[in-house]
């Protein structure tokens, strides 16, 4: 839910669940209460036509043999009309004659009509609904009052038709309105999809940028950005490269520092008239200058560093080293995958991978093995030899600055300790244990590579 395109796709998919389904039964509720109004308007219009040809004589009704609807004629057509006494309930009962209707159609002639039909008060209507030889039919009941030598005469006519015509119409209404609700439900989607991912391209791009930055493969954002955008855009580069001319000048000050430092300290050894007390005291003040300022170089985890493919890195620095140790003959057998980066400084990273791989040249016999590969969110470096290897006790020590465990040829010794300083800096970590293939040791370097 973090994800600003997993929200719009959401919001997108309720809105359209709720709202189209919700004009769909709306749409059809509409065309059912037309379908109801239209078949009620045309029962009131039967009712007028008969009532137009019905008469009373001498206290009884009159009706002609055939009715202008020709449908009223043919039996079972679907449509029927029956004239009963006015009262509170009409009962059709066989049994009583008197309570028989006054007049019902031939439509009718087949068909028995139920016990009891409504009977409103004159004057009024009533629609509802009836059962007919097991079907619904609607029901449209109307009394009126005719007058007779002085007399009333009140009586109801009901017109009832078939609803299954109606009931055909409005299923396939239905079946069509949910067809294309359920089409259009999927356009509409499908359209604020494209929509979605063409207004969220210039975030997209923009990641994408990013990425390039971090992997080294480009310098500054370049891509084209919206109005909203721009202003952010123009900040994040605008902060790469102040971050990266401050970074110059100060690497720039640092040496320029380590040079007039070292000037001094030079000259003050080449005195003839110094103790050996004062000269192991300059070298000291020599040593603790370089790691000082092998620190200080180091520009550590910066979320704004350009990303170093390692394999380059590893070539470029196997390559010097087989030409310094030619005559050791050494192996260099490197399975390094090719989308390794490393988030930070090149010349960190040179500084780290040239110490251990030099320690490794001096200690091997004949071979060493690199392998560089990204497991999860950690790219690891292992750098194994086929020397003595390195005691567990010894392990602390040569990571400790002026620590030494090795008579390779004389150093200051601090090489192992700047690689500590340089790979805690990013926040890394550097082991030390024995190879299990060589028999050597094996440095192993872990770097966190999850942001």
């Amino acid at each position: 839910m973090n994800s600003l395109k997993v929200r719009l796709l959401l919001s997108t998919l309720v809105m359209t669940v709720i709202m189209l389904p919700i004009i769909g039964f709306t749409l059809s509720s509409a065309f059912e209460r037309q379908l109801m109004l239209g078949s009620q308007n045309e029962l009131k219009a039967y009712s007028y036509s008969i009532l137009t040809v019905a008469e009373v004589e001498n206290n009884e009704l009159v009706m002609p043999e055939l009715l202008l609807e020709n449908q009223f004629n043919v039996s079972q057509s679907g449509l029927y009309a029956v004239i009963t006494p006015t009262d509170d309930v009409a009962i059709l009962a066989e049994s009583k004659p008197e309570n028989r209707p006054l007049w019902q159609s031939q439509s009718l002639l087949t068909l028995s009509l139920p016990t009891l039909l409504p009977s409103p008060i004159v004057g009024e209507t009533l629609f509802s609904t009836i059962d007919l030889e097991g079907s619904s039919h609607l029901l449209f009941s109307f009394s009126v009052s005719f007058f007779n030598n002085g007399q009333e005469f009140p009586i109801t006519l009901h017109i009832i038709k078939d609803q299954e015509n109606m009931l055909i119409a409005l299923s396939d209404f239905r079946h069509k309105l949910w067809g294309w609700l359920l089409l259009l439900i999927v356009v509409f989607v499908f359209v604020q999809l494209i929509g979605l991912l063409w207004t969220l391209k210039p975030l997209r791009q923009l990641t994408y940028e990013l990425e390039h930055i971090e992997k080294g493969q480009q310098k500054l954002l370049k891509g084209y950005y919206p109005l909203e955008l721009q202003k952010v855009v123009k900040q994040l580069n605008t902060l790469l490269v102040t971050e990266e001319n401050q970074r110059k000048r100060y690497r720039n000050a640092l040496s320029d520092l380590a040079h007039s430092l070292k000037t001094p300290l030079a000259i003050m050894q080449s005195e003839k008239e110094i103790s050996v007390g004062a000269n192991e005291q300059l070298q000291q003040i020599n040593q603790i200058i370089e790691h000082q300022l092998k620190r200080a170089q180091s520009s550590g985890q910066l979320s704004w560093y350009l990303g170093v493919e390692v394999k380059a890195v590893i070539e470029k620095l196997v390559k010097t080293l087989e030409k310094l140790y030619k005559e050791n003959q050494l192996c260099f057998t490197l399975d390094v995958d090719k989308s390794a980066i490393f988030r930070g400084d090149e010349g960190d990273l040179m500084e780290i991978l040239g110490n251990i791989l030099d320690n490794a040249c001096k200690a091997a016999k004949s071979k060493i093995v690199i392998k560089v590969y990204n497991k999860s969110t950690t790219l690891t470096i292992e750098i194994s030899d086929d020397g003595a290897g390195i005691n567990q006790s010894q392990q602390a020590v040569i990571l400790s600055r002026g620590g030494r465990a090795d008579t390779y040829q004389a150093g200051h010794g601090i090489g192992l300790a700047i690689v500590n300083d340089l790979v805690s800096s990013y926040q890394g970590q550097l082991f030390i244990s024995k190879s299990a293939t060589l028999g050597g040791a094996t440095f192993t370097l872990v770097f966190d590579i999850s942001t």
